[in-house]
């Protein structure tokens, strides 16, 4: 696949998607708003892909929101009906919450890899991933209320179910810096590594093996988990029970409990 600002391989399994525009910091001008969806979609369309690594090329991970970007905006909405244009501003804003959303339509697990900055859209961003690891380099900030706006594709609603409310507000209402092991220790990433290099081989090492369970159990694991996050327990319980009803005998299954028995490792059809 080809993006204007992503690079995206598939290499034994595990798609890399890197931000690739690092003479901007990564910043997230409109095209690559749509690279991301893209990317995401066809990751999810693509069997041979198991599992996502997010990543940033350059000094940051990502500076957020480009600014150029936002400036635009006026001109994009422009209605002599006022109502009109405040429709049109909640579409694209909707829309760029759709973009960030695909991390999580997309049926195989995604880690984000962090290094520098993270800052103002990129804590949406890396919000959706399933898991979150960096290097001891990064940190982080909700920016967004410094240029006096509400955050509002996705941080608000899913960093409290990461790392809790209050400090979830803390954070929101201060814009203050997350240094890495602070963001370990509050839950937001799962594993600080000494150096980018160390991150790049370490969340490999996990994508990998993420990558050789049963590709058709996986999916359902990311399923369930999304699943239980919104739902009441007794929802998610009903719904796991309808899954493996329709998905629990399968090749993968007969496949592992054979290699189990016989300790060897299974290999399983994309």
């Amino acid at each position: 696949m080809q993006f204007e600002t992503l690079s995206v391989t598939l290499d034994h399994h595990i798609a890399v998607v890197r931000l690739n525009r690092p003479d901007k910091a990564n910043a997230m001008n409109l095209a690559m708003w749509h690279d991301i969806r893209s990317a995401f979609r066809w990751i999810d369309d693509t069997p041979e892909a198991r599992v996502a690594i997010l990543e940033g090329e350059g000094k940051a991970f990502t500076s957020g929101i480009d600014l150029k970007m936002m400036m635009g905006l006026g001109a994009q909405i422009q209605d002599d009906c006022d109502g009109r244009m405040r429709e049109s501003l909640r579409r694209v804003i909707l829309d760029l919450q759709d973009t960030l959303s695909s991390l999580e339509r997309c049926r195989k697990p995604v880690l984000a890899a962090i290094h520098g900055a993270c800052i103002g859209g990129g804590i949406d961003l890396i919000t959706c991933a399933d898991m979150r690891y960096c290097s001891s380099d990064a940190y982080f900030s909700i920016k967004e209320i410094d240029i006096g706006m509400v955050a509002d594709v996705g941080t608000l609603q899913r960093l409290p179910k990461l790392i809790g409310d209050g400090m979830a507000r803390e954070l929101a209402y201060t814009g203050r810096k997350v240094e890495a092991v602070e963001a370990r220790d509050i839950g937001l990433v799962n594993r600080v590594f000494e150096s980018r290099e160390a991150l790049r081989e370490g969340v490999l090492e996990i994508a990998a093996a993420i990558a050789a369970k049963s590709p058709l159990s996986i999916r359902g694991t990311k399923e369930m988990m999304n699943y239980a996050r919104d739902h009441t327990v007794a929802d998610g319980l009903n719904y796991v029970a309808t899954w493996n009803a329709a998905m629990l005998m399968s090749d993968d299954l007969q496949k592992a409990m054979m290699a189990s028995m016989s300790k060897q490792t299974p290999e399983f059809k994309d």
